[in-house]
């Protein structure tokens, strides 16, 4: 029976992803990883992100698994790592974009990707570990009511949990509602801007209904909030941007480029001050 999906669309996250890999790989770092990078004091943010990879991968425990899966891999730069750091046997990513498969599909035998949803991904045997980061902010429609998107949620973990071999681990790393007290009307116009313009028809999950829509499913391993961390990746994937405006804006053209510049810069302020945090849950399979 197939799964019924309630997130975005494919065509509003193409709208984002597929814009331009020559865009992205002017302010994303050299692994392309576009998520929030785990900081040290002295770091690159190449240093940072592969900081990250490697907890996420600790985390599920990786090294030497048999399989691994991806969802929402990107550029690929997970994959990469489990395989060529961890002596991954088997990687395996999903992703909607077509421009960001094309991308990952490096050439690598031990890593397959495919352009495919969660929901429509019928695993041929178990996986060991499944990863997820900065996807599940599209795995629920923006504007549906809070029952409805807890039950979107528990499909991807009942999907999950079928996929995954007893006792394995699922890595969940998202963008979550943090407090709204003393948010200015600068603030709120600009996340309004972003959910409409940059990330369309997704909806940034409360960690409560991350926990909630795993229970029965999956044990809380770990969790922490490293919005801070969100707020140091955004600011330097904007100054990387503003570095190379020029080309981007060759690339892109000049109104895109304008738009992400609003959204990174903006973007800082509501992770300092906590209207926004930056999720990283480990769970195991009850």
């Amino acid at each position: 029976m197939p799964r019924v999906y309630l997130g975005a669309s494919s065509d509003a996250i193409r709208h984002h992803y597929d814009l331009s890999n020559e865009f992205f790989a002017l302010w994303l770092d050299t692994t392309m990883t576009y998520s929030c990078a785990l900081w040290e004091p002295g770091d690159t943010l190449e240093r940072a992100q592969i900081r990250q990879l490697d907890a996420v991968l600790d985390g599920v425990r990786a090294r030497g698994a048999a399989r691994l899966l991806d969802v929402g891999c990107g550029w690929g730069s997970l994959l990469r790592r489990a395989t060529e750091s961890y002596g991954v046997r088997r990687a395996v990513g999903l992703t909607i974009s077509d421009r960001q498969a094309d991308w990952s599909a490096w050439g690598s035998a031990a890593v397959d990707v495919l352009v495919r949803n969660w929901a429509d991904h019928v695993p041929d045997e178990p996986y060991d570990a499944i990863v997820s980061l900065g996807a599940f902010e599209h795995f629920a429609r923006f504007g549906l009511p809070r029952a409805t998107r807890v039950a979107g949620y528990r499909r991807f973990f009942e999907f999950c949990r079928t996929a995954l071999s007893a006792g394995s681990r699922v890595a969940i790393q998202t963008t979550v509602k943090g407090n709204n007290r003393r948010m200015t009307r600068a603030t709120v116009r600009d996340m309004e801007f972003v959910v409409e313009t940059v990330f369309p028809e997704s909806e940034i999950p409360a960690l409560s209904e991350v926990v909630e829509s795993s229970e029965g499913l999956f044990d809380v391993v770990s969790v922490r909030n490293d919005a801070e961390h969100y707020a140091m990746t955004c600011q330097e994937w904007f100054h990387r941007l503003r570095a190379h405006r020029a080309e981007a804006a060759r690339i892109v053209g000049e109104r895109a480029v304008a738009d992400y510049e609003r959204y990174l810069s903006s973007f800082v302020e509501p992770f300092r001050k906590r209207h926004l945090g930056l999720a990283r849950v480990i769970f195991e399979a009850v």
